[in-house]
């Protein structure tokens, strides 16, 4: 009899853990996980499929996202396109320039992570023009053309149309995720870090799937 039991416990133990795999990787549940974007949004690649990251260079959750995150995104196919949007509330929109003057200079990509590490590691808060001058022209770029970029009209621009998109999204923190205009997630909604890259993955095979019907 215990050999027995002994077998029948084992088998279920083994059906258990194989299991947990299937059950880790379930589907997100729709108005919980993510939600729908009604009405659809146009996206700035429609030859792929766009996800949209939200957020705000002061933000301690973005923050403490962006390692996982930029692993995540090196990971992406080529039909995929990854669009950084800095949200412009309150006294956000002083970082939201200094983005949009260092992506007109093609910068973002060498500074991203150092800006973060100013803030929130260094206690720079690059709060005002002043203090991101002096940063970005620590890091080799031209404080003049910086100046220029940053007082120009395509770059006032970028943050009205940014704006624009925060508004067509409902956002109402950050960070946040919109993918190919149809669908809207954040970790707050997903469950955390993890569990919101994972929300993502699956709404990209979604739309992969849908385009290739």
């Amino acid at each position: 009899m215990r050999n027995w039991f002994s077998a029948r416990a084992l088998a279920l133990l083994a059906s258990f853990l194989l299991a947990l795999p299937a059950a880790a990787q379930r589907a997100p549940q729709l108005g919980r996980e993510y939600r729908e974007v009604k009405p659809v949004q146009a996206t700035s690649a429609p030859e792929k499929i766009e996800v949209i990251e939200f957020f705000w260079y002061g933000c301690p959750h973005c923050n403490a996202l962006e390692p996982a995150l930029q692993a995540w995104i090196g990971k992406q196919a080529d039909d995929v396109v990854i669009r950084k949007v800095p949200a412009g509330f309150r006294n956000w929109r002083v970082h939201q320039q200094m983005f949009y003057a260092l992506e007109a200079m093609d910068k973002v990509d060498a500074l991203h992570a150092k800006i973060f590490r100013a803030i929130h590691v260094n206690r720079n808060p690059l709060a005002n023009f002043d203090q991101q001058a002096d940063f970005v022209a620590a890091n080799g770029v031209d404080r003049k053309a910086f100046a220029a970029n940053y007082k120009s009209f395509t770059v006032a621009t970028q943050m009205q149309r940014a704006n624009k998109l925060v508004e067509a999204y409902g956002l109402d923190g950050v960070p946040a995720f919109a993918v190919n205009g149809k669908y809207f997630t954040a970790p707050a909604m997903a469950g955390g870090n993890v569990r919101v890259l994972e929300v993502l993955d699956y709404l990209i095979e979604r739309e992969r799937k849908a385009a290739a019907r």
